[in-house]
């Protein structure tokens, strides 16, 4: 790179760079470098910061770890900085202050943690800033207010709690605020730019309340007269008793008809241990559902670690009703996980039901998911725990498509579906969406569709139903699982998708493997990428366009076999 170190502008984007950034610290000339979407790894260097000739670096869509370098943020004069689409983590440096002249910032989609520091405030040119997707805690600062030229805010998918603070109305120039999918609450502000803002902006935010046309609760109004409130407390407990006395009769015949009704043996089996659960005991059990036992979000609601009142270990899936279709959901799941039985299924320990309240009791998986152990930072998967791992879902698949009476498809199969226990072992979860056939059926029809990227095409376009589109699904995360890359990808647009690049990168794995899995320093280098090589032909197979010229589960779970013997040749590779 010494030869270039006059050179002032540099795009290679779009590439399949698989390096180190320090390469690129030489050229101390450069007012722009693009590096997005390629396979850079590593971290960011802090000879970054010498380059102060920089107005723009665009080094998103990467695979780029560890923390952002306080020398990157103190660069005055930068002008555009993306990072997002990486595995950056930690927290936020006090040096981001020093971004004077920057416009436009985008971390999302990163590992990011802590708090937002209010040193932000001082970007007063900034215009856009894109903070989503990260792990961010705390509250919104005050500060904010002082950001005049702000236009674009993204402080979506986060664990963001605390109000929306009103100064923020005084951001004459914003023209989006979208707080959505955190743990926000209070009032949200009515005056200013949030006059023309609409509910999407603030949704899954359970504590927020303000204008109706939001899709928010009103706030409760601390005008009410003490008359008034008396009158209410009257009428409330008047009805209150009649609905006690109501209730009470009700139960009685309810436990008589429940008493009196035959019970399948998976019922019995169910409730054999544990009746089912209050909405009190599962409140305390998670410690009012405090956001440090979160363990996940999904379309239809959180699952919450718990403990029991004997010790047990738990995870509990609570459902938002609020959101369409989720107690559809929830009386699916309860269908499905009633009469499943398999080792590598999610096992329910119970459920709690009541009109306003719709919760299940899962058996806990102390490892967490699939996704998190392939995109964290702090985790490692090696070639045969995901073999292994694939094998357990290709076995769970088998089951549900022939081991059942009629067959069922799980219709949503990607990696945080798929769970791990203490010993590493997969189980398939989130039986939200599935579909159970009924006697003589192997096709059936269905609005409801599930995650893009991971979807087969007949059930995209026409919502057309069988064991299939699992079998495609599973094609698409043994891609990812052996990649590294999600189909979500923003490298992937247009013609351009997870599948079609590995078709046409083959026979070259080395192109598509996850470069921390094979490097060709490795010992028996050629006898892995021949495995990979195996194991990325299979998925092909599994994810032809059509149906029928797929494989079926029963298939691919020998040929998985196979290609894991075969790794057992080599003697150093065996766990």
């Amino acid at each position: 790179m010494h030869s270039l170190a006059n050179l002032q502008v540099l795009y290679l984007d779009s590439n399949q760079i698989r390096d180190v950034l320090d390469i690129f610290c030489g050229l101390h000339s450069l007012g722009l470098l693009d590096l997005s979407q390629n396979h850079i790894f590593g971290s960011i260097p802090e000879c970054f910061g010498n380059m102060t000739n920089l107005r723009e670096l665009h080094l998103d869509t990467n695979r780029l770890t560890s923390m952002i370098p306080a020398t990157l943020l103190s660069m005055k004069d930068l002008q555009i900085l993306n990072l997002s689409s990486n595995f950056l983590s930690g927290s936020l440096p006090l040096e981001i202050r020093n971004l004077k002249a920057t416009y436009s910032l985008d971390l999302s989609s990163n590992q990011l943690s802590g708090i937002i520091p209010t040193t932000i405030g001082m970007l007063q040119v900034l215009q856009n800033l894109s903070l989503a997707r990260n792990n961010l805690q705390g509250s919104i600062p005050e500060s904010f207010s002082h950001m005049v030229s702000l236009e674009f805010l993204d402080l979506s998918h986060n664990n963001l709690s605390g109000v929306i603070p009103k100064s923020m109305e005084a951001l004459k120039s914003l023209k989006e605020c979208n707080v959505s999918f955190n743990r926000l609450s209070g009032e949200i502000p009515g005056d200013g730019p949030f006059r023309n803002f609409t509910g999407q902006l603030f949704m899954n935010n359970e504590g927020l309340c303000g204008d109706p046309r939001l899709s928010v609760p009103p706030c409760q109004s601390n005008s009410i007269r003490r008359s008034s409130k008396r009158k209410v407390l009257l009428l409330i407990i008047s009805v209150s008793g009649i609905a006690a006395i109501l209730i009470i009769a009700i139960g009685a015949l309810l436990n008589l008809w429940w008493l009196k009704k035959p019970k399948s043996g998976s019922e019995l089996m169910s409730m054999a241990k544990y009746d089912r659960f209050s909405y009190y005991d599962l409140l305390r059990s998670t410690d009012n559902y405090n956001e440090s036992n979160l363990l996940g979000e999904g379309s239809y609601g959180s699952v919450y670690k718990g403990i029991l009142s004997d010790g047990t270990v738990v995870a509990i899936k609570v459902f938002n009703l609020l959101v369409e279709d989720s107690l559809k959901s929830f009386d699916r799941e309860c269908e499905a996980l009633k009469s499943l039985r398999h080792r590598n299924l999610t096992k329910v320990v119970s459920c709690c039901s009541n009109p306003d309240f719709k919760a299940l009791v899962l058996k806990y998986m102390p490892n967490g998911s699939l996704e998190k152990w392939l995109y964290s930072h702090n985790h490692f998967l090696d070639m045969f725990q995901r073999v292994n791992i694939m094998i357990d879902v290709a076995c769970a698949l088998e089951y549900l498509h022939y081991g059942c009476d009629t067959p069922v498809v799980h219709c949503d199969l990607k990696p945080s579906n798929i769970l791990l226990d203490e010993d590493m072992a997969a189980h398939v979860s989130d039986f939200g969406i599935a579909k159970m056939f009924g006697q003589g059926e192997s096709i059936l029809y269905t609005n409801t569709l599930a995650t893009l990227g991971y979807i087969a095409p007949e059930y995209g376009s026409e919502g057309i139903v069988s064991t299939r589109i699992d079998v495609y699904s599973f094609g698409i995360v043994l891609i990812e699982i052996f990649s590294r890359m999600k189909p979500s990808d923003e490298m992937f647009s247009g013609d351009l998708s997870l599948k079609s690049w590995v078709e046409d990168c083959l026979p070259d794995a080395l192109q598509v493997v996850d470069a921390n899995l094979i490097r060709p320093e490795d010992e028996h280098f050629t006898h892995k990428l021949k495995c990979v090589l195996l194991i990325m032909n299979l998925a092909l197979n599994c994810c032809r366009e059509s149906p029928g010229e797929r494989m079926n589960m029963k298939d691919v779970l020998a040929n998985l076999k196979k290609i894991k013997h075969q790794l057992l040749m080599a003697p150093t590779l065996r766990p």
